[in-house]
C-alpha cells in the first residue's frame, strides 16, 4: 500500500492584501532613505567626511533595494496557476539575492575606498556638528524603520521584505562608527585618518549582511535540505496516532515559509482509508505545530515494507 496526499495551508492573509503592505512598506522606507542619503551627502561634502559619504552611498543603495521590492511583489505574490502550480514564491528568493548582491557590492566598494584612503594617509577632516547630526539622525530613523518594517515583513511573511528591513539596520548600525569617526575628526583634527577607519567598519557591517542575506535566499533557490527543519517535521508526525515509524524526512524554505515531505509507515492490515486518515492527520499536525510549514507530502508505506532509500 501506498499513496502520496499533498496539502496545502491555505488560509491567511489574502495575495492582494499582502502585496498592498509589502509595496506600502517599501514606498515608506523609499521616502525615507531619500531624506537620509540626501543629508549624509551634503553635509558629508561640505565638511570633507569620506566616512559621511560613504555612509550617504549605503542609504541610497536602499533606495535600490526598496525599488526592488516594490516591483517584486507583484510577482512573486502571484497564486498559482496552470504554468506555476507551486506558486512563484522563488522570485521573492531572486529579489533578496540581488538585494545581498548589491550591498556586497557596496561594501566592496566602500573598503576600496577606504583602503586607499587610508594608504596615502589622507586626513585633516574638519567635520562639524552638522555632520555628527546627520549621522546620529541616520542611527535613529533607519532603526524605527527596521523595526517597522520587519514587523510588517513577518506579518505578512516576506523574507524579501525582512531582508530590506536588515538592510535597513545594516545602515543604523553602519551609521555608528561613522559618528564616532565624525566626532573624532572633529574635535581631533589630526586624527582625521580615523574617518576613513570608520569608513572600512561600514563596510565589514555591510558584508556581513549581504551574507546573511544571500544564504538562505541560495539555499531556497537551489532546494538546500534544511536538516533542523526536516528533523522537527518528523517528531511531530511521530507522534501522531496510528504512526508506527517515520522515515526520510525533506524541508526545504519556499517564499517566506517552508515546504516538507515525509514517509509514514502504518499498520499493513489497514484499510486505504484508514491509511489515508493517518496521512491527513500527520499533515494537520505538522502544518499546525508552528514550524511554519505550509506544504506537506506525506507518503503512506505498510509497515511490513522494507523502506528503500532514494
Amino acid at each position: 500500500m501506498g499513496c502520496d496526499i499533498r496539502i496545502d495551508a491555505k488560509g491567511g492573509m489574502a495575495a492582494d492584501g499582502k502585496v498592498r503592505l509589502i509595496r506600502k512598506a517599501a514606498i515608506v522606507g523609499m521616502l525615507v532613505n531619500v531624506a537620509i542619503a540626501a543629508a549624509k551627502a551634503v553635509c558629508g561634502v561640505v565638511f570633507s567626511s569620506r566616512a559621511l559619504v560613504a555612509d550617504a552611498v549605503h542609504s541610497a543603495s536602499d533606495l535600490v533595494t526598496d525599488l526592488a521590492v516594490v516591483v517584486g511583489a507583484r510577482y512573486w505574490a502571484a497564486p498559482a496557476d496552470e504554468d506555476h502550480p507551486y506558486g512563484h514564491g522563488k522570485i521573492e528568493a531572486f529579489v533578496t539575492l540581488a538585494i545581498a548582491g548589491m550591498l556586497a557590492i557596496v561594501a566592496l566598494e566602500l573598503a576600496r575606498d577606504a583602503v586607499f584612503s587610508l594608504a596615502k594617509r589622507e586626513g585633516g577632516v574638519s567635520s562639524g556638528a552638522p555632520a555628527l547630526a546627520a549621522a546620529l539622525g541616520g542611527i535613529v530613523s533607519k532603526e524605527l524603520l527596521f523595526v517597522w518594517t520587519r514587523s510588517m515583513a513577518r506579518r505578512v511573511k516576506s523574507t524579501a521584505l525582512e531582508a530590506n528591513a536588515w538592510h535597513h539596520r545594516s545602515d543604523a548600525l553602519s551609521s555608528i562608527p561613522v559618528a564616532v569617526a565624525v566626532a573624532v575628526a572633529w574635535f581631533f583634527p589630526s586624527l582625521g585618518w580615523i574617518d576613513s577607519a570608520g569608513a572600512l567598519v561600514v563596510s565589514v557591517f555591510v558584508a556581513y549582511v549581504a551574507w546573511n542575506l544571500a544564504r538562505p535566499a541560495w539555499q531556497e533557490l537551489t532546494d538546500a535540505q534544511i536538516d533542523s527543519k526536516a528533523d522537527a517535521v518528523a517528531a511531530v508526525a511521530a507522534a501522531v496516532p496510528g504512526v508506527k515509524s517515520v522515515h526520510k524526512p525533506r524541508a526545504r524554505r519556499y517564499g517566506g515559509s517552508f515546504q516538507a515531505d515525509i514517509h509514514v509507515q502504518v499498520d499493513a492490515g489497514l484499510s486505504v482509508g484508514e491509511g489515508h486518515d493517518i496521512g491527513h492527520a500527520v499533515k494537520k499536525a505538522v502544518v499546525g505545530a508552528g514550524l511554519d510549514v505550509d506544504d506537506v507530502v506525506v507518503h503512506i508505506e505498510p509497515l511490513d515494507e522494507p523502506s528503500t532509500s532514494r
